[in-house]
């Protein structure tokens, strides 16, 4: 496993959490989880959206593509290849209809938006997000990308006297 980058765990903290809180009831945010494309081909998303029933227990260890409702990969140098041209091949031939593509600018995430175009087969980008990401489909969501995953501070201690 390469290593990884503050900037690509702090992004899905960040979209992890914002998709945990957005997404309707009957949908679960997993990570790095694989989908079985085909008997002998697998890919791990970074997250996936899912139905809830399509987890059929604690020794899963795949999806079928029929049921990612999202697909979302974080690139880092050492992945550009595969999450920029490979993996959304790979993606749009399993037919699944939606993928996020993540980018780091000046150490915020940039997303790409995109949609399967059932007539082609391929990825059509319906948008890219700098400071919020506010999408319809393939639910309503609005995450503020500006924050970079990291939490609040804590506040510094009172060292006032009680009084």
């Amino acid at each position: 496993m390469c290593p990884q980058t503050y900037f690509r765990m702090a992004t899905l903290r960040l979209l992890g959490r914002a998709l945990e809180d957005q997404v309707p009831e009957d949908f679960e945010v997993v990570r790095e989880m694989t989908v079985t494309l085909s008997g002998r081909n697998r890919t791990e998303p970074d997250l996936m959206i899912v139905p809830y029933d399509a987890t059929t227990g604690p020794r899963q260890t795949s999806y079928e593509p029929a049921d990612i409702v999202l697909a979302v990969e974080v690139v880092s140098a050492e992945s550009e290849e595969r999450d920029r041209e490979i993996k959304p091949r790979k993606y749009a031939a399993a037919r699944i209809r939606h993928f996020w593509r993540v980018e780091e600018n000046n150490g915020l995430p940039v997303v790409h938006v995109y949609e399967l175009d059932p007539a082609t087969n391929t990825y059509a980008v319906t948008g890219i997000h700098h400071d919020q990401l506010k999408v319809a489909v393939p639910f309503s969501l609005v995450i503020d990308l500006t924050t970079g995953g990291r939490p609040p501070r804590r506040p510094e201690p009172d060292d006032s006297p009680a009084g």
